[in-house]
Order: C-alpha cells, then structure tokens, then sequence
C-alpha cells in the first residue's frame, strides 16, 4: 500500500468521525478521505469545513463529504467506522449494542460491497463486540479487522502516569489491554516505564493504583464533563491506527483482534499488543502477564463474551 495514494473512508461524520479526518489529513500521508453520513448534507459540510484549513494546516490530502453514497468509498484501502449513537453520562458502552449493531452490521456490508479488499477499523461502541460483529458480517482475514479502544486507553494511560509523575507525556511507555469497558480494561502498571525505568520506582503502589482506576473510567469521567462521548483523543487514536497501516510503520499498540488460542482465549475479540502494518495486523504479540495480569484479563474476557451473547 503506497502511502501517498491512501484512501480512507471514515463513516460517521459525528465529532470523532470529524477528529479523526482532520487528524488523518493534517498528517498528511493519505491521498484522500472520504467521510460519509446518514444526515443529509452533515459530511459534505464537515468536509468542506476541514477542506478550507488546507492551507493554514499545510495538507494536500483531499476530504470530500457524502451523504450515505457508498460508491464514493469504492476501493478505500483503510475503513474507519464510528457510526453509533454515543454515550450520554450515565451510560455504559455495553448498553448501546442493541441500536448499534444494526448499523454497524449494514456499514459493514456496504463498505465490504465497494472495497472488498480494505482494513476495517471499528470505534463503534460496545467496540470489541462490534469488532466481533464485524468478523462475522464481512468475512475479512482476521489481519484486517481491527477494534481501536487499546489505542485510546493507552493514551489516557499514559495522561494519567504522565500526571502523578508529575513528568511530560513523552517520558512515559505504558499499555491498556483487555476489553474496551470500564470493569474490562487491564491497564499493565508493572510494566509501564519513565524513559524504560518502571514507574514503580518513582510513585506508590498506592498511587500507581489510583491511576488504574482513573485509566478505567477515563471515559466515563469525559462523557460526565461533555454530556456526550470525547473525541479529541479517539479521533488521534484511529488516526495512529491509520498511520501504521497506510505508511506500513510495523508500530505497536493494544487492539481489538480476534484471538485463537493466544493468551489462552479463542472466539472473542479483546485488546491484545499487536503490530500494524501494510497487511493490516501483522502479528499478534503475546507478553509474559503476572497471575494477577492473566486473571484481570480472563475476567475481562468473559464479560466481553456475555455482551457478545446478546447480538440477535
């Protein structure tokens, strides 16, 4: 996949939607993206918007916006769905699955029906059952289906050590895996590093504790304070995704994937290291986990599973 002639379709021209082209084209490694929407005139707006800070942000990147037009997306090497209805406060992921697997099972075999050969990575909420949802829709190799939430949850990871280390951001290493939820997320605290000293030498076990649980519900604090779902941070996750796999980087982040038989789990989706490259995921990358590591993450696995369970 040529860098310089990527084409990305993100669905859902909503606030992460938008971030996430902005973000995509700012960096300026796609020759287009396409956004597209159910709301009448919303993406083609969105799109002209964003296209009329080409100059003052230096891009070439081409964005054009579509009202729910799939032939516009036709031979996208890379799909981005955030199509849903987001979190209002209160709410958990899980309990948007109803609404939210109809459309993400009907963008799903639109964009398959257009660029039967593209990546899909999948923001919608609950996200690792919509990942889930879409294996089982599109019938894609596991290598090019790819839930995003790790990305995310590492990021605010990384915010929150960041912050009790009182350090910048850029000192920090740390990873999210498990599932995308807040009772699901395995944030690896013991192997989270300051320029590759742990982190454990420099803070409390108690304060280093404190920063789990703040990672766990970062999400859940954001959509308090907005009244809806962020998307400064999810919009820069996929577009890190994106990067990876359009610019064939080999980086590594927590995704979404599907598992058969690493970590000793099979038949679900749940975020796992893995590298991204031209081929979508190129390896999925099994770390040693303590007891206690493994048995967040079995526990985690099982309530990814329950919610599965209720797609009709």
């Amino acid at each position: 996949m040529s860098s310089n002639k990527t084409k990305v379709t993100v669905v859902g021209a909503g606030a992460v939607g938008a971030s996430c082209a902005e973000y995509i084209a700012i960096k300026n490694f796609a020759s287009e993206v396409v956004l597209l929407d159910i709301k009448e005139g919303f993406a083609e707006g969105k799109a002209m918007d964003l296209m009329q800070t080409a100059s003052l942000n230096s891009f070439d990147t081409r964005i054009v916006g579509s009202t729910n037009d799939y032939t516009k997306t036709a031979d996208s090497d890379i799909c981005v769905i955030t199509s849903g209805i987001p979190r209002k406060p209160g709410m958990t992921r899980e309990e948007l699955i109803g609404i939210n697997a109809g459309i993400v099972k009907a963008v799903c075999e639109s964009l398959i029906k257009h660029s039967p050969n593209t990546i899909i990575i999948v923001v919608s909420n609950p996200m690792d059952t919509m990942t889930y949802l879409a294996h089982q829709v599109t019938d894609l190799p596991k290598n090019r289906i790819i839930g995003m939430g790790g990305a995310l949850d590492s990021a605010r990871f990384k915010y929150r050590l960041a912050e009790a280390l009182e350090c910048p951001i850029s000192d920090i290493d740390g990873m999210v895996i498990g599932g995308h939820s807040d009772k699901g997320m395995v944030p690896l605290t013991a192997h989270a590093t300051r320029n590759s000293i742990k982190v454990s030498e420099f803070i409390s076990d108690e304060r280093l504790n404190q920063v789990k649980e703040e990672t766990k519900v970062g999400g859940a604090i954001l959509t308090k304070l907005l009244g809806t779902s962020a998307w400064y941070a999810p919009g820069a996750a996929v577009s890190g995704l994106v990067q990876a796999i359009a610019c064939d980087q080999k980086k590594m982040f927590p995704c979404s994937v599907l598992l058969e038989g690493e970590y000793g789990l099979s038949g679900l989706c749940i975020g796992v290291p893995v590298i991204l490259g031209a081929n979508g995921i190129e390896k999925i990358v099994e770390i040693k986990l303590s007891d206690g590591e493994k048995a967040h993450l079995l526990e985690s696995a099982e309530g990814v599973k329950k919610t599965n369970a209720l797609l009709a």
